[in-house]
This record gives C-alpha cells, structure tokens and sequence, in this order.
C-alpha cells in the first residue's frame, strides 16, 4: 500500500506496513527477537526499485534506514525508523566457468551452497546456512573454508549498492572504488547491497564434524585444542565451544542437560589426510558423540548445526593473539563445566589466509588474530544487567591475550558505541570509512547498524 507524509509518498510493489497492519510483526521480525523493535514503516522490498523508493522517502521525511534480510545480525534499535526488509529478494545464478555466483540481497547461504554444489563449487559461507549471504559478506565473513581462502568479503567481485540518495551504483575495483573498498567489511552504513558477485571454490566435499566431550574431559579436550591449532594445515578450519545443553528431548540423549566441549572441525583437503589431523583430538579421552566423516558440502550446516530462531540473545567477541596454557585455564575457569555463568563461549581458529592482505583491498580489520573468542546468552526479561556483567567479567579476564579489537558479525546489541565500533578497525581504516561516509551518506541515513559517523566537512 502507499504511505503518504506531508512531504513525500512511498509507493511501493511489495508491501508497506505501519504499526497494527496486517503482517506488520512477521515482517519486521527476524532470528535475534533480543530488540523487540517498532519501526515506524517496515518495507517489504519485492527488488530493487522498491529499496530506492524507500530510500528515497526515508531521506525526504528524516527517518534513518535499516536493512534486514534474515534477523541474525540484531545492532540498533529501529523504533520510529524505516525498516526495510529483503526476504523476498531472493535469487542465486551461478556461472561454473567463472567460478561465480551472483547473490541478491535477501539470499540465505544454504541457496547459495545448493546451487553451486552440483558444479562442485562451494561459497565462502559461514557455520550456519541459514544466515543472509549478503549481510555476513558486508561485516567480514568467517567461515568454515577462511583459513584456506580468507574472509568472504576478500572475494567479493561486485556489488550493486542503493545509496542514500536513491541511486543504484555499481561498485567494484575499478569503478566506485572507494565505496567498493569501505562496503567490504564496514557493514550497513554506506547503503543497501541488492546484488553481489562472488567467487567460489573447487570444494566438493569436506571432511568434518563435531567432537563432543564430556565434564570429565573438558580441560584435556580444551588444552589438546590449542595445542593442536600451532601445527594444522591451512586446509582446517575448526572451533571449539564450551557449553551446558538444556535437558530437552529434542536433542541427542547423551548430550541433554551436560556441559560439553564441542570441536568442530572441517577438512577441506584429502579425507584420509584429515583424518589423520583429528586424531589427536580424538586422544584427548572419551567422546559422549563423534560426528566427524566425509560429508558432501552440501552438508556443511550440520558440522556447528546451529539452533532455528527465534532466539533472544545478547553477544559479545574479541580478537585474541594466542590461546596460551594460562588462557585456556582461564577460560575453563570462566565457562567451564563448574562455571555456572549465564553464556557459552567459543573460540575459532584464524590464522592461515585470514591474516593475508586481499588481491584488492578492503576494510575488514582483525588479520592479526590468532582466535576469536565469541560469547552469548539466551536473553530472558529483565536479565540483561546480569548477562552484560557476566559478559564483562569474562572479557575483563581475557584481556591479557586479546589484541584489543573485535569483529563486525559478532557484535550485539551492546556493541553499537563509538568506541566499540572503532576497535574493530585499524585507525587508518576507520578514519578513511568516515571520509567515505561522508561522502556517500553525510546526513547518516544509513546509522541503525554498527555506526560509522560520517567525518566532520572540511572548512
């Protein structure tokens, strides 16, 4: 339907919702509920003139925009804004001689993965398929192939961005450059990305899984882990998260109501070579579960198998430079089996490509991380003053072997400050994504995301 203001009319082809208008909460609701968020106008976007329409109307009545195709990525709050949704903008072509795929902006990954599997081609996507493909690209991208080919944005060829004055630019490295370079890892706050170009890889089949221990050996399981990671291949991308399940009948009975130490790892080179790989961490003790095989990478969202939302959850992340002895004791002492805090924690595995400059640059920081230490907790009312001290202590402990930064797709809902923001990027970089901001997007439409603020004009 139209929406009409004093000053200007959004029309658009798919629908336009106010508060208390059929399909009002289904379309501005995604997977993190953890903002229970009013915009004042939520734009079901059926393409791209639909974005720019929005955009459009956005800027003549003062509203900011947000964007939102899957919901994972949960950052500032929209109430009173526009909120332009992108699930129907769904659509992957895959051209297997140039080993790309060209993504609209409301695509999951698991379309993506589907798509180029039967060329035995694979995409830079990350531990849950389910996330929007465009979205996880713009904020960096780690995923379960990073240490072998680098951060998804690395391998980004072109985007097609509405901007915030309505226009549709084509970027890539010869033509928009600057906006190629910030839009590659600054997230949201350039414009909206309708269309991308990817690469992808000869990857047919990964070897891969999980490693589930028990209480008993959570300390041997964690300290063999750290050890192990000095010496894997760049071919093994792998994580380990620490974690009491719920006693639920949904999940495996070996697991209900346990704090397990689960491994992931995934092997992209030979089955066989990889297997060999796990075996140390399979000789740290008894496994409650082995899940580790050869699977087709189709499959490859069974290796974290993430929980469907929607959830409410409050997360945190930090860049750490190694996962010594006294780092791992620390962290057992902190979200281990007697811990009893009200989150569970993962470290992931960089290093490899992930610390290598890209063909063409971009503003994706964090290549001198060892590990990402990410954190999150099922949000209950009221209990968020408890979750963030607990989230602050664990942090305040690990700082000794943090780098001080942090990474863009792991942030929450707390992560939205200047200085947060900031430490997520090198001082060079985020001065020049607020020249770039600035120059794109100087009265910050584009500012219900991770904010950049565009630089102050020169006198």
């Amino acid at each position: 339907m139209p929406l009409h203001s004093e000053t200007a009319e959004l029309q658009a082809a798919g629908p336009v919702l106010r508060p208390g208008d059929p399909g009002y909460d289904e379309e501005r609701l995604g997977y993190n509920v953890a903002l229970d968020d009013r915009p004042a106008v939520v734009v079901g976007a059926s393409g791209t003139e639909d974005v720019r329409a929005a955009v459009r109307y956005a800027a003549a009545v003062g509203l900011g925009v947000a964007v939102q195709a899957t919901g994972h990525g949960v950052s500032r709050a929209t109430d009173g804004e526009l909120l332009i949704s992108t699930r129907r903008m769904r659509s992957v072509r895959i051209d297997p001689e140039r080993a790309v795929a060209t993504v609209a902006a409301g695509t999951r990954w698991q379309e993506v993965v589907a798509a180029a599997a039967p060329y035995g081609l694979a995409p830079l996507n990350g531990s849950n398929p389910g996330v929007g493909a465009v979205g996880y690209t713009v904020g960096g991208g780690i995923g379960l192939l990073g240490r072998r080919y680098g951060y998804a944005a690395d391998h980004v060829r072109r985007l097609d961005v509405v901007t915030a004055d309505g226009r549709l630019r084509t970027a890539t490295a010869e033509q928009e450059p600057d906006l190629f370079w910030a839009v590659r890892g600054g997230k949201g706050n350039f414009g909206i990305v309708v269309t991308m170009e990817v690469d992808l890889f000869p990857v047919a089949e990964l070897y891969g899984g999980g490693l589930y221990f028990g209480a008993g050996e959570s300390a041997a399981a964690l300290h063999a882990y750290a050890e192990w990671t000095a010496s894997v291949p760049e071919e093994m991308s792998s994580s380990v998260q620490l974690i009491r399940y719920p006693d639920l009948p949904a999940l495996p009975p070996e697991l209900r109501g346990r704090h397990v130490t689960h491994i992931r790892v995934a092997w992209s080179g030979d089955p066989a070579e990889g297997e060999r790989w796990v075996r140390p961490l399979r000789a740290a003790g008894p496994a409650l579960r082995d899940t580790v095989r050869a699977m087709p990478y189709a499959r490859v969202g069974s290796i974290h198998h993430e929980p469907p939302g929607p959830v409410s959850v409050y997360d945190r992340n930090a860049a750490l430079r190694e996962l010594t002895p006294a780092a791992v004791d620390t962290l057992l002492g902190l979200a281990g089996p007697d811990a009893g805090q009200p989150y569970f924690a993962e470290v992931r595995h960089h290093g490899g490509a992930y610390a290598r400059p890209p063909r063409v640059a971009n503003a994706v920081a964090g290549r001198d991380a060892a590990f990402l230490l990410f954190s999150t907790s099922v949000l209950e009312p009221g209990g968020l003053p408890v979750v963030r001290a607990a989230h602050d202590g664990l942090y305040g402990a690990m700082r000794p072997w943090s780098t001080g930064g942090a990474f863009v797709n792991f942030f929450g809902i707390d992560d939205t400050g200047a200085e947060r923001v900031r430490a997520a990027y090198t001082a060079v970089d985020h001065a020049r994504l607020t020249r770039v901001k600035a120059a794109y997007d100087p009265e910050n439409l584009f500012r219900l995301t991770y904010p950049v603020e565009p630089a102050p004009a020169v006198r």
